[in-house]
């Protein structure tokens, strides 16, 4: 935004929209008189106003969206740290297990060495009984089988090892990767937020007072417009059990801050907190918006229920909990506290369900 509309904006007080007010409160298309007059002029004022919650939810949103892999990749980091430690466990198993194959190993050659080191046929070969000899060949058939058994019990376990150093060293690639993928998302989202906040803070209190106001105004236009197409009178299931418990921990968080990337129990994003009250439901569902609508069944508008959750803008960026009354419960963004808001004040992408 130019020099120009910034200075607009710092120069916009109480006095200005006074002004701005007494001038179209006078004019018109055609004065008293009959004399043309000219057109009311917009407040310029509100004009740039408007522009600056543009660009400030703009943001936000880009930040929403950037906050949605930070999520993602934390979520997997968690994932492949798990598997990294199972991975040691199964290490350490099978290097006891080569341990013990190998104590069974060096028994069997003491045993041979205590004989003599006179192999077990020759042995049997100078037998001079027959019922010896035979029972002898038995035994020899199964202690040669035992040996191949051991070999081959011990080849395995090495090969497991191998490929169990190979996963590892995926693993780790992977969490490297993914810890390069925070880092690098995490500089997104504060350059966003800092950036939208930088806007906010060059504004007068009573400008901030009024963005406030547009913001309210531009959620009710949209859920207006969206309650106009009889959306409601479709919309009557009822809640099942598992969905009335997460909208009672989901309600529970209002007036709770946004914080991106936080889960509770002090503040939440918008798939934090969608993720945690299904969690108090008893039911794990994926941490973000993007997943969420990726792996969880999609349901029709029509068909929606408390508990259900919409997944917002094309991008997946934004989720919140329909209530019922087409009222959801969400997180909007930084500087924003869990709040009710309209379910159409923003742009419908699905409607998912946990528990179907």
């Amino acid at each position: 935004m130019g020099t120009v509309e910034r200075r607009r904006w710092r120069g916009a007080s109480a006095l200005t929209l006074l002004c701005a007010t007494a001038l179209l409160a006078v004019s018109g298309v055609v004065g008293s008189s009959g004399v043309a007059q000219a057109a009311p002029m917009p407040d310029p004022g509100v004009a740039s106003l408007e522009q600056v919650r543009k660009e400030i939810d703009e943001l936000y949103r880009q930040a929403g969206t950037a906050t949605d892999a930070y999520n993602l990749a934390e979520s997997e980091a968690k994932a492949q740290s798990a598997k990294i430690v199972e991975i040691a466990k199964q290490v350490v198993a099978g290097q006891d297990r080569i341990t013990s194959l190998k104590n069974r190993a060096g028994a069997a050659a003491r045993a041979q060495y205590r004989s003599g080191g006179m192999p077990a046929g020759a042995q049997l070969a100078l037998s001079n009984s027959p019922s010896h000899f035979l029972d002898g060949a038995d035994r020899i058939r199964q202690g040669e089988k035992a040996t191949t058994d051991l070999l081959s019990e011990m080849n395995r376990t090495q090969s497991d090892l191998q490929q169990y150093a190979k996963d590892a060293n995926a693993q780790w690639e992977k969490l490297e990767a993914n810890r390069i993928k925070q880092e690098s998302t995490k500089k997104q989202i504060e350059e966003k937020i800092k950036a939208a906040e930088s806007l906010e803070s060059k504004l007068e209190a009573e400008e901030k007072a009024r963005l406030i106001q547009l913001e309210q105004e531009a959620q009710y236009k949209a859920q207006t417009a969206w309650l106009s197409t009889g959306v409601l009178k479709e919309i009557n299931a009822s809640a099942s059990e598992s969905g009335k418990k997460a909208v009672q921990f989901a309600t529970a968080q209002i007036g709770k801050p946004y914080v991106w990337g936080a889960q509770g129990p002090g503040s939440f994003d918008c798939s934090g907190l969608t993720s945690q009250a299904w969690r108090s439901a008893g039911k794990g569902i994926p941490r973000t918006s993007q997943e969420q609508l990726r792996l969880l069944p999609k349901v029709a508008l029509k068909d929606m229920r408390p508990g259900d959750l919409i997944i917002y803008f094309d991008d997946a960026s934004h989720v919140g909990m329909y209530v019922g009354d087409g009222a959801i419960v969400h997180a909007p963004r930084p500087g924003r506290n869990v709040t009710l808001a309209g379910a159409g004040s923003m742009p419908i992408k699905a409607v998912v369900r946990p528990d179907a």
